[in-house]
């Protein structure tokens, strides 16, 4: 989930918790974002792992040390409970680390004592469709209806936003649910890979055995099936020495996948896909993609340019897929 809808969902539920009560609502939304500032570890975090993104600060342990460090000193500042300090900074603590649980890509909630992470991959890791809701929702509470209209608008904004949110998650979650118990029935698909749209989603297999890695995916859309693929790509994990002018996609993907994997780590990290295409000249042109950092229309990559004679120049982009079977 994006910054903003952490911090407003955090909001959210404070309000739920004390009403409005101005001091303990932004302690408990500034808890909501703060577990992103894990990032300012980023230059510790090679060498102490636990405070890589999405690690300690998104565990129980935490947000529970925010949440009484908050309760020690909120009170100090802005007067009030310090319990209550702790209740809204807890609940929105815990909140951020659910909603990114909720997503594809997993927190782990019990570090530092178990890796064990949590991930429903009933959500992207930014949706844009909260993304632009939260920043709305903003400007709304905090600018138009802020000392400018009577507080019963107020109210109804809040509790209209509750529902939709409320709403939002929990069809999500169905959409997860319902196509993971027909995933077999629909292919020899492993996992459902979600995408904005809670009713599209992307149905996935990928091995890695013998040098080699397998992906298959297709595209599903409830009530109509699956509407594009399934594509498969098979290539080899590391280069094979192979030199000199291209002849297939086939091909072109086996010797580009092992340089577009030394270019970035993306594809360590995500599920993934490639496609080939040839050129005027005679080269070639291979995009690998990621199927999960994803934006409109277009997906976080790299594309492996191969020339007539066999060398490659690389370059990161924001492809788009042309959905086309790459490989048979």
């Amino acid at each position: 989930m994006d910054l903003f809808t952490h911090i407003l969902i955090a909001y959210l539920l404070s309000f739920g918790l004390v009403g409005f009560q101005p001091s303990y609502l932004a302690a408990g939304a500034l808890a909501g974002g703060l577990p992103d500032a894990d990032i300012l570890f980023f230059p510790l975090a090679r060498r102490f792992p636990v405070l890589r993104h999405h690690g300690i600060t998104h565990s129980i342990l935490g947000v529970s040390v925010v949440a009484v460090a908050g309760a020690l000193v909120a009170p100090r500042i802005a007067g009030g409970d310090p319990w209550l300090y702790f209740l809204v900074m807890e609940v929105g603590g815990l909140g951020h680390m659910l909603q990114d649980g909720f997503t594809h890509y997993s927190v782990p909630p019990f570090l530092p004592f178990s890796e064990q992470p949590l991930e429903l991959d009933a959500d992207r890791a930014i949706n844009f469709l909260t993304l632009v809701v939260s920043v709305v929702s903003f400007y709304l509470l905090l600018g138009v209806e802020r000392n400018h209209v009577p507080f019963s608008v107020y109210l109804w904004t809040v509790y209209g936003l509750m529902v939709f949110y409320g709403a939002y998650f929990a069809i999500r979650l169905s959409a997860r649910l319902w196509v993971g118990r027909r995933l077999r029935a629909l292919g020899p698909f492993d996992v459902p890979v979600p995408l904005t749209n809670p009713f599209r989603w992307l149905l996935l297999s990928e091995s890695k055995a013998n040098g080699r890695m397998r992906t298959t995916f297709a595209e599903y859309t409830f009530g109509r099936g699956i509407r594009r693929g399934p594509f498969t790509v098979d290539v080899p994990l590391e280069a094979s020495g192979a030199t000199g002018p291209i002849g297939s996609a086939e091909e072109a993907l086996s010797r580009s996948y092992p340089i577009a994997r030394k270019a970035s780590d993306l594809f360590d990290q995500t599920y993934h896909f490639g496609e080939a295409k040839p050129e005027a000249d005679g080269g070639w042109l291979a995009t690998w993609y990621s199927l999960e950092f994803t934006a409109f229309g277009r997906a976080a990559g790299v594309r492996v340019r191969l020339a007539p004679d066999g060398s490659s120049t690389v370059h990161r982009s924001w492809s788009p897929p042309r959905w086309r079977k790459a490989v048979a």
